[in-house]
């Protein structure tokens, strides 16, 4: 295998090619660290690589290979997204204005070390990841290897687009609204919002008031399931993930949905189709489905999602340690959130459990619901540049409705990838599950990732 097939293999394979004595650690290591010195000056997906303290990990990685040791992820590079502490670095979270280096690993990256993972770098993100497009006037433009003129997403942009051009096996991100979704969509890959709390965000508890979970973009279904494995905080059978990944998810009924969730906005017809396309496809795969929409109430929906979001941008920006540093537009976000009181989203959160029971209904009669992933394609570079808050705000609600609903509620969803639309540049189709149901999106994601493979797709910048 040449080191552009082994950067694309994904996580799982690596894993295997290194327990099996095929590969050493330190050479796959370096295959990533030459792509990385070569393309990311275009791409702009780390922050920072961490190219010493890797390679130290990566041969201390191959003695306990030599030893026989076995462990998931043992050997493997991962790219963590820059929201996610990682000792010895500072969690610049896309801002000037950040805290000093920070002490002691957060939990989730703890855990990913102890399945083997080698922490490659920090992955670019929009300032306080507020935003679905990764610019920052600190850290500048990531953009996507698809079409280096168009945004790859965000707020995990910078680990969907390492991972989409080789840059990575495999990512951490975190979804507060649809940040790991919506760069999962526009760079082709496979990107999970678990169950709340599936993930540990520890030290960032409740982060944007239970909106925000920590998951992974991945080449491949086995790799996310690999991923949560590693790193699943709720009890459960050893190796659920790897298993659900690699078996049939039986006949299901799935129902299929382009309702808007929140204020209408014009959907793509490319991405309308994805979802029929999807709907056909299951069916001669053998499931019931179904046209039916979840019962959005969308007053409530404004109601609970909108302060949650603005609260938890205002409180990040007060944590900055330079807040003077934020950019007009992030210090216009907090403003707003700052008219939310701890009594009101105490009363917010209260409202919660009423709001997600009635988006939930429609799983007594089904097990899947499939949306549109994105409403349209990724924006251009500096498009939003010179809009202010509310002016932004508005505007990108419109390319993502189907996302941030998910977050209210808790419960998981997956973006699968599924074509490319008329610029050349990736969509996908959206899988809800039931509250603790990844099991049954990974069993149907990979068979539909069996029926329609993406895992050979390769971007113009790879």
């Amino acid at each position: 295998m040449d080191a552009r097939e082994l950067a694309f293999a994904g996580a799982a394979a690596q894993a295997r090619l290194l327990a099996d004595g095929e590969l050493t650690a330190p050479q796959l290591l370096e295959v990533y660290l030459e792509r990385i010195a070569r393309l990311d000056p275009q791409l702009r997906c780390y922050r920072v690589v961490l190219t010493d303290s890797a390679r130290d990990e990566a041969y201390a990685a191959q003695d306990r290979l030599d030893a026989g040791e076995r462990l998931p992820l043992l050997g493997v590079p991962i790219a963590i997204k820059d929201d996610v502490d990682v000792a010895g670095e500072v969690t610049a979270c896309g801002s000037g204005g950040h805290r000093p280096a920070v002490t002691s690993d957060a939990e989730a990256v703890r855990r990913l070390r102890a399945a083997g993972a080698i922490i490659i770098g920090k992955t670019n993100v929009p300032e306080l990841m507020i935003f679905p497009f990764t610019e920052s006037l600190t850290f500048g433009a990531t953009r996507n290897p698809w079409n280096p003129n168009r945004t790859p997403g965000g707020s995990s942009g910078g680990s969907a687009a390492a991972v989409a051009a080789g840059l990575a096996p495999l990512a951490l991100g975190s979804d507060g609204g649809g940040s790991i979704r919506i760069p999962a969509s526009w760079c082709g890959l496979f990107g999970v919002k678990p169950q709340r709390d599936r993930v540990s965000l520890e030290p960032h508890d409740q982060a944007w008031y239970g909106l925000s979970v920590n998951g992974p973009i991945a080449r491949s279904v086995l790799d996310a399931a690999v991923f949560l494995d590693a790193t699943s905080t709720v009890p459960g059978p050893e190796g659920e993930f790897v298993a659900a990944a690699t078996s049939n998810p039986g006949k299901l009924r799935i129902a299929l949905s382009t309702k808007i969730p929140s204020i209408p906005v014009r959907v793509g017809r490319e991405e309308l189709t994805a979802v029929h396309q999807a709907g056909a496809l299951l069916r001669d795969l053998g499931h019931e489905v179904i046209t039916a929409d979840p019962d959005y109430p969308r007053a409530s929906l404004f109601a609970n999602f909108l302060p949650r979001y603005l609260r938890g941008i205002s409180d990040d920006a007060d944590a900055q340690a330079h807040p003077e540093r934020l950019e007009s537009r992030t210090r216009g976000m907090a403003r707003m959130g700052s008219f939310f009181s701890d009594r009101s989203m105490d009363t917010v959160r209260s409202a919660e459990e009423r709001v997600s029971a009635r988006i939930q209904a429609i799983f007594d009669d089904v097990d899947v619901v499939i949306t549109p992933g994105t409403a349209a394609g990724p924006s251009r570079i500096g498009a939003y540049r010179r809009r202010g808050a509310v002016s932004t705000l508005l505007a990108v609600s419109q390319q993502v409705p189907y996302f941030p609903v998910w977050n209210l509620t808790g419960q998981p969803a997956a973006v699968v990838p599924w074509d490319l639309d008329g610029d050349r540049l990736p969509m996908s189709v959206q899988l809800v599950g039931r509250p603790y149901g990844e099991a049954t999106l990974l069993s149907l994601g990979a068979q539909i990732e069996r029926a329609r493979p993406w895992g050979q797709r390769r971007p113009p910048v790879s």
